[in-house]
């Protein structure tokens, strides 16, 4: 049987802080966009297409967030119901329209983010942008090494 290096152990209680840290994140999202309707779930495909800033397919949302097709596919669904999200032809694939945001979901995702700066803002207070930008790279690495493990597969 294997044994964790050290750093292996430190990996390991760092992963375990990222599950707690993603649920608790995923709350205050919730909580953030509670009061326009949506949720984490929904704000982050909306997410997705803003920072891409052009229309995306679900397949593309689905690879960018780390989502499964189906599940963005019922969300994306959702959001085009409430008139947030339309549904576009795509001219190289027909059963894979894009999807864009409208002018309501605009203002809804404008919103979203005045709530969101104050939040975070007062969450980053006492930590300084080096020691936020080092944690992210440490992340980052970690992330594309075990991208590469799974994909090497």
């Amino acid at each position: 049987m294997a044994k964790q290096t050290p750093e292996g152990k430190a990996l390991t209680d760092l992963i375990l802080e990222i599950f707690r840290f993603n649920g608790e994140m995923l709350e205050a999202g919730n909580r953030i966009t509670e009061p326009y309707g949506l949720t984490s779930a929904r704000w982050q495909v909306l997410g997705a297409i803003d920072i891409a800033g052009a229309p995306l397919t679900v397949a593309q949302i689905a690879r960018r967030m780390g989502l499964t097709r189906q599940a963005v596919q019922r969300i994306a669904n959702d959001l085009r119901d409430l008139e947030i999200l339309a549904f576009e032809p795509n001219i190289d694939h027909k059963r894979s329209p894009l999807l864009s945001i409208t002018k309501k979901g605009a203002k809804v995702l404008q919103e979203i983010e005045k709530d969101q700066a104050v939040w975070v803002n007062q969450l980053a207070q006492g930590v300084s942008e080096r020691q936020l930008k080092s944690a992210l790279k440490i992340l980052q690495v970690v992330l594309a090494r075990s991208e590469d493990i799974t994909n090497s597969e």
